[in-house]
């Protein structure tokens, strides 16, 4: 886009055009971060599909996924200022947010400057976010909301765009600080990153232990990626697709479910706030494809990666002959709308 698509043409007659325009722009995106990502083309879309959509994305993955290089990749790709920050048990607020400190003018006054920490950027890495202490995580996530920080009883506004995309290593679990519900719901989509197929890991094998290394070139700017993200919402959307969205995220509360299996298996569901995720993620899917609406295909797609973290089993589904996790619940909920 480049500037060229003004926030007042993006709805009337010029709408298609800008769709068709940001969509040529996305699917260069996609290819530029496809040069150096391999084998994570559902990854990279579920991360692109929250940015447009304007959230955040918890990454949840062993080891050497490349989670990092995403978070790296897509700070050149997006033109986006990017930062890393290694969450450690000892890892205080202010290293994240920032701090006042007393300095002395020429004239001998004494006064406070703020000084701001990692979190002023537009695309923030949260690495091992659960290692952070909860009053760290809460600092983090108060940050996400409000997309600016308090200190000192000041307020400091984050720069524009602002995303958070923090990892999480389901093996280690010692010495660490899960995420409460209530601040997992801050995050648009949980992004389960597996293992590439052969065909992927062996083209990484191949590009990444040679002589050169490749480099990704920007392909949009910040500005670009705001633009994008009001777009997304003047697409329009069909009443299928809402009552689709309805449905999933309704029959997955106990207390409102005609599905036996979520009364008995799902301690509590997902709230309202899954249902604004799900209409904007699905509208970012259309858009990232370069449609003009999303379509209930989209709903099933997004579905999981919106849901899961938004949900919990409780003891009967652990101690069931099989034992039922929560993908499984999510399949029922979807299977009517296949």
């Amino acid at each position: 886009m480049n500037g060229t698509i003004e926030t007042e043409r993006l709805s009337g007659p010029h709408l298609a055009e800008a769709v068709e325009r940001t969509g040529a722009q996305l699917s260069r995106v996609r290819s530029e971060i496809g040069r150096v990502i391999f084998g994570q083309g559902a990854v990279i879309e579920q991360t692109l599909v929250s940015l447009l959509a304007g959230g955040h994305v918890l990454l949840i993955g062993v080891p050497g996924l490349a989670k990092t290089r995403l978070v790296e990749t897509l700070g050149t790709v997006l033109g986006l200022e990017a930062r890393r920050i290694q969450c450690t048990p000892d890892l205080m607020p202010a290293d994240i947010l920032g701090s006042e400190v007393m300095e002395e003018g020429a004239d001998g006054k004494r006064a406070f400057r703020f000084i701001p920490g990692p979190v002023f950027c537009q695309l923030l890495m949260a690495d091992e976010v659960n290692r952070a202490s909860p009053r760290t995580q809460s600092a983090l996530l108060q940050a996400m909301q409000e997309h600016r920080v308090s200190v000192a009883g000041h307020y400091h506004g984050l720069p524009q765009p602002f995303h958070v995309l923090a990892t999480q290593n389901p093996l280690e679990q010692e010495g660490t600080y899960p995420l409460p519900e209530a601040q997992l719901d801050r995050f648009l989509m949980q992004v389960d990153v597996g293992y590439p197929d052969l065909e992927a890991e062996k083209g990484m094998l191949i590009a990444t232990t040679g002589a050169e290394q490749v480099q990704v070139s920007p392909v949009l700017e910040a500005g670009d990626l705001e633009l994008a993200q009001q777009l997304v919402r003047r697409l329009p959307v069909g009443e299928s697709v809402v009552e689709a969205i309805l449905s999933l995220v309704r029959r997955g509360r106990p207390d409102s479910t005609d599905l036996e299996k979520v009364r008995d298996y799902v301690a509590w569901g997902p709230g309202p706030r899954a249902s604004q995720a799900l209409m904007l993620a699905s509208r970012a899917r259309a858009l990232l494809d370069g449609r003009y609406a999303p379509s209930v295909d989209d709903v099933i797609a997004l579905a999981p990666a919106v849901l899961r973290h938004r949900m919990a089993l409780n003891f009967a589904a652990r101690a069931a002959e099989v034992p039922i996790t929560i993908d499984d619940v999510i399949e029922l909920l979807i299977a009517p709308h296949r």
